[in-house]
């Protein structure tokens, strides 16, 4: 969910001198904040600046569940498990390898040994075992991840070197556990982990490519390379994420070079950027759906109800009429021009294996006039005024919570006015900074949704759960939407437990026709990753997959470790240590991208997280 502030940018400048040795890409202060070591005078340092719109929402791992949080985490913990850059499997992270029992209830890893926390300490299998024992103890330790470890029976660490999990039946995601590792010496001092956000101390203990330095809230996260980064350490002396409210203003920043980065671009912004000197626009299947989401009666565990949904939602009929009158090909036309693809099932088609569609009379297709048959014979008649009221004479005039920060959001929600009034149906949209409030409260009708899924679907699978749920209406749990369908659970529970990659796909394709047949959710695009950056101060950078990829948001944290400074001859051969990864090479006409032969050397993966 979305939130931004204007800011001060950083300014990037290229310093290059005609006959010196190329210098590294640095940032003067901008207004004296460039540099989070204060070593402002370094000229030789370069830092990567990316403007990003979302805000933190924690910088604790275990509360954090938005896309820029968990990206931040990725870079400064890791996990045990990586995803591979080509084709997304299994790769070693902090476990070097991993062997199931003959009947796969038991785990064992083995903890790499060249890997340190970045206050000196070794890492060990004890920070693993603390770190899933914690969250399997303390309900507030398990609010971002907890999926994962709800199945554990026992965790242990016989020795350094030597992780030991034992499940209390079948668990497919033992080797895609999505869940940054702390370190144990650091984190037991913790008392209450609900409101501990990790913000007091830096340079945060991690042991990542990347250690977080500084931040202030809405304004700039700042991190610096980890030089003893097991992998090797990032080729950029640091990285920044700088917020931006407006998107426009990111653009500008990046035309004038205090920015080298900038996702999520509208189709406007990017056109503006293709003829734009020292600019290359990436634009590539993206890993996100984009959904209108009904409240389905916001409920907690323990059975009661809160906030002020519309009760007509709770009709499906209702619900199914509103999604009828949408047409979603028009707004990838008209909205995205084009820079999507039009939604239909839960997962995006980039994960082909879990893909599903509807077909035949199941499919919600655009029928306006099926619509008003169906509000008819549902007893939701038009009344002298031509607007559609209920049984007890309420008028359907529903709200909308939209992102203030999101342009598609605004235009889509223009559209959705337009085809409900022709039914007689009102529509109030509230476009807000932070719609996480009201969300949680239940104090919406209908909602703009949208999440990045993991190569690994069970955490997007899981938020639809009824064990989502928060525990009582003041606490927040992992629901996406409060929906709790015991049909839906049987069938997440049973791809959990499937081991077999086809039998699982085919589990979790039942498991979107439930939740598509259930009417709470209409996804209605899959939006490309459309995003820029600098080749003036980004020579090269991996996509994730490998092969016409994004680079923000993507599976891990290949991007950022990668991306070679383009004034980097300092580096090559030198300390990093790393692959130069993929060449992304500006052109004319299209994007090019050329494999280094490093990569045949170490393969490599990469997780996401992502709540948005």
């Amino acid at each position: 969910m979305v939130t931004m502030a204007p800011h001060r940018s950083l300014r990037l400048l290229l310093a290059s001198l005609a006959s010196c040795v190329a210098a590294a890409l640095h940032a003067p202060p901008a207004h004296g904040d460039a540099y989070a070591d204060g070593d402002a005078g370094n000229a030789s340092k370069s830092v990567l600046t990316i403007a990003v719109s979302q805000s933190v929402d924690s910088l604790s791992p275990f509360l954090a569940q938005r896309l820029v949080s968990t990206t931040l985490h990725r870079l400064t913990y890791e996990n045990l498990t990586n995803y591979d850059v080509r084709d997304a499997r299994p790769v070693p992270g902090l476990a070097t390898s991993w062997t199931p029992s003959p009947s796969k209830l038991t785990w064992t890893y083995t903890i790499r040994s060249d890997a340190t926390w970045s206050d000196g300490r070794p890492v060990t299998a004890e920070d693993a075992a603390w770190t899933f024992g914690r969250m399997m103890t303390d309900p507030d330790a398990a609010t971002a991840h907890g999926s994962f470890t709800a199945n554990f029976e026992r965790v242990s660490a016989p020795d350094p070197r030597t992780l030991v999990i034992e499940l209390k039946k079948p668990q497919a995601t033992m080797v895609a556990l999505d869940v940054p590792i702390v370190p144990k010496h650091v984190w037991e001092k913790v008392k209450d982990f609900s409101t501990f956000t990790n913000d007091k101390s830096f340079p945060i203990v991690g042991n990542g490519p990347f250690l977080i330095t500084d931040y202030k809230v809405d304004q700039y996260v700042k991190l610096k390379r980890n030089k003893d980064f097991w992998r090797g350490a990032p080729k950029f002396d640091e990285l920044v994420l700088r917020y931006y409210k407006d998107g426009d203003a990111a653009v500008a920043a990046l035309r004038k070079g205090e920015v080298s980065f900038v996702p999520n671009l509208t189709p406007a912004q990017a056109a503006s950027l293709r003829s734009a000197p020292h600019i290359e626009v990436n634009d590539a299947p993206g890993r996100r759906f984009y959904a209108l989401a009904t409240n389905p009666g916001a409920r907690a565990k323990n059975g009661k109800r809160f906030g002020t949904g519309h009760p007509a939602l709770l009709d499906p009929a209702v619900r199914k009429a509103l999604f009828l009158a949408v047409h979603r090909g028009t707004l990838v036309d008209k909205v995205f021009q084009g820079h999507a693809v039009e939604g239909e099932g839960y997962i995006p088609p980039r994960f082909a294996p879990y893909f599903w569609k509807p077909e035949g009379a199941r499919k919600r297709a655009y029928d306006p006039a099926q619509a008003a048959r169906i509000l008819d014979a549902a007893g939701y008649r038009e009344n002298g005024a031509g607007r559609r009221v209920g049984k007890d004479g309420r008028p359907l005039d529903f709200r909308i919570l939209c992102h203030a920060t999101d342009p598609n959001d605004k235009a889509v929600a223009a559209y959705l006015q337009e085809w409900w009034a022709q039914l007689g149906i009102g529509l109030k949209v509230t476009c807000l900074d932070n719609v996480s409030d009201p969300w949680l409260k239940g104090d919406y009708d209908l909602a703009f949704d949208g999440w990045s899924v993991n190569p690994d679907p069970d955490f997007v699978l899981f938020i639809h759960t009824c064990a989502a749920l928060p525990a009582t209406p003041a606490d927040t749990g992992a629901t996406d939407n409060f929906v709790c369908d015991r049909a839906y659970d049987q069938l997440y529970a049973r791809q959990t437990g499937e081991y077999d990659p086809a039998k699982r796909a085919e589990l979790v394709k039942q498991a979107q026709a439930r939740l598509y047949d259930t009417g709470y959710m209409n996804v209605m695009a899959y939006p490309n990753a459309v995003e820029a950056y600098r080749t003036d101060h980004i020579r090269s950078i991996t996509t994730m997959p490998e092969a016409a990829g994004n680079i923000w948001g993507q599976d891990g944290y290949w991007s950022w470790w990668s991306a070679t400074p383009a004034s980097a001859a300092r580096r090559a051969g030198g300390d990093s240590g790393g692959s130069t990864g993929v060449w992304l090479v500006a052109g004319p006409a299209a994007l090019v991208l050329l494999a280094v032969g490093a990569w045949a050397a170490v393969r490599r993966r990469a997780t996401v997280d992502e709540r948005e």
